[in-house]
């Protein structure tokens, strides 16, 4: 899972799941999918390690290249995935993982070291504080 352990800023945490499988009255290949668990992921404000909650069930419908590409828009009910010869089922939760973590993850206002450190800028002069004065005028 090498594009899931790029975006964990630490390699603790666990996460542990369950895969099910099935086939459905239409005869399509199915999937349910559960991940739970806690990773670390850096926050996009502080840049410092947080523990992030994942609890994500899927329901995936297997399908092959024509079955994907006869899917209109309006009529995908679940998620459907490639059905090759082989599935590689890691590579698969990994994706389901990644899809399902935000793309800029944050601690609270207050909880967040960025906005508690002291703003060097705050106090700084603005260059065009001189002009807004002038324009006043």
């Amino acid at each position: 899972m090498l594009r899931l352990t790029d975006v964990l800023s630490s390699p603790q945490g666990m996460l542990s799941y369950t895969v099910q499988g099935g086939v459905d009255r239409q005869e399509i290949s199915w999937l349910d999918v559960s991940v739970a668990g806690i990773c670390q992921l850096r926050c996009q404000r502080c840049l410092s390690d947080m523990a992030y909650e994942i609890q994500l069930d899927a329901h995936l419908l297997l399908r092959d290249q024509a079955g994907l590409d006869a899917l209109s828009d309006d009529e995908e009910e679940f998620d459907s995935v490639l059905a090759e010869e082989r599935l590689d089922l890691l590579n698969l939760l990994e994706e389901e993982i990644l899809l399902n973590l935000p793309f800029a993850l944050k601690h609270e206002q207050g909880d967040c070291q960025a906005t508690n450190s002291d703003n060097p800028l705050k106090d700084a002069t603005h260059p065009f504080a001189a002009l807004a004065k002038l324009k006043n005028h």
